[in-house]
């Protein structure tokens, strides 16, 4: 089992490489890159190609020497493979590269990130499990009931909605300015925070934090809890627990101390997948709520073509999820003895 994780350690490097050259080749071929936007700007044009009146109506001539000093700036002076491998070359020194868009190193822009999809991400984990686990348990023990029709209607309703859009909803039902004006229209924290006393502090990060979390534990409802109930309904027919039964044990025991145990292996093997979607965010719901972390940093670098940004974050979530599924894997194999990997 040591050589199988090993090789699958190993394998993390032509994987990466694979998806970092391939997602470098595209951001540098596509239209609208840098140094148009660049260009486009210099001439009286926005971002999106509209005329910028401020600057007066007519075009202004680049001179080649200028056009050279950008081509070099921004790396477009060597052919593709070199300006990949050098940017290789400098992310195995841990220098990310200078953002275009914040004029700061790559990775200061990416750290100050951190804190907030680490915040939703932990918190949107924790309830995922506490919420649906002991309701899939309790759906599997009332298999067929009227509580496990109406809950399962209502999971594949949550499932079926995309988490940005329930989330847009609720700002248009409850947030400020609507005619419930219960929580605020997004944001991380208020403006005046630090001011707060800790109290106030407190209520305030709740406040911006509920629907957020909401939105983004809508979405794995369905998934964790069914698995949860599929599970638990097949190790309730095992004859170990028959046997539990037929002892005498208490019917809340047998099920959250014999059944429940087994049926927790495939559930706790998504685990590790987690890891690379708490950091990651969440882009469209970060969108809607307007909160500053990785996957709102993501969709405005990507928009504003700040290449340097992009794959950092590509680096970061990509190894995440790497490192994440070899996590699932030895909890798999930590959880289920009877696993062998070869």
């Amino acid at each position: 089992m040591v050589s199988y994780f090993i090789r699958r350690f190993l394998l993390i490097i032509p994987t990466f490489i694979g998806i970092t050259l391939i997602t470098f080749m595209i951001l540098q071929v596509v239209p609208g890159g840098p140094m148009e936007m660049e260009l486009m700007k210099l001439r009286g044009f926005g971002a999106g190609g509209e005329m910028n009146t401020s600057l007066g109506t007519g075009s202004i001539n680049i001179p080649e020497s200028a056009l050279k000093e950008m081509k070099e700036f921004y790396g477009f002076d060597k052919p593709l493979l070199v300006r990949y491998f050098d940017w290789l070359g400098n992310l195995l020194k841990f220098n990310f590269g200078k953002s275009y868009m914040y004029s700061e190193p790559v990775w200061d822009v990416i750290a100050s990130r951190f804190n907030v999809s680490i915040y939703f991400g932990l918190i949107s984990f924790i309830l995922t499990y506490l919420i649906c686990v002991p309701l899939g348990v309790f759906k599997a023990v009332k298999n067929g009931s009227k509580f496990d029709f109406i809950s399962s209607f209502l999971v594949f309703l949550g499932y079926s909605t995309p988490g940005w859009a329930f989330g847009a909803l609720m700002l248009i039902l409850f947030g400020g300015g609507s005619f419930m004006n219960v929580f605020p229209l997004g944001g991380f924290r208020s403006e005046d925070f630090e001011s707060m006393g800790f109290f106030q502090q407190v209520f305030d990060q709740f406040h911006h934090t509920v629907l957020p979390v909401i939105s983004y534990v809508i979405g794995n409802f369905a998934m964790l809890t069914i698995l949860t109930k599929n599970s638990v309904i097949e190790n309730l027919s095992q004859d170990y627990v028959k046997t539990a039964f037929a002892k005498g044990l208490p019917e809340r025991r047998v099920i959250f101390f014999h059944a429940l145990r087994n049926s927790l292996i495939p559930i706790t093997t998504g685990i590790g997948s987690f890891l690379g979607l708490i950091l990651a965010g969440s882009i469209l719901i970060e969108k809607v709520f307007n909160i500053q972390g990785m996957g709102l940093l993501a969709f405005n670098s990507i928009i504003n073509r700040d290449y340097p940004v992009t794959m950092g974050i590509l680096v970061i979530s990509s190894v995440l999820m790497l490192l994440g599924n070899i996590v699932s894997d030895m909890i798999y194999a930590w959880a289920d003895p009877r696993i062998r990997f070869k």
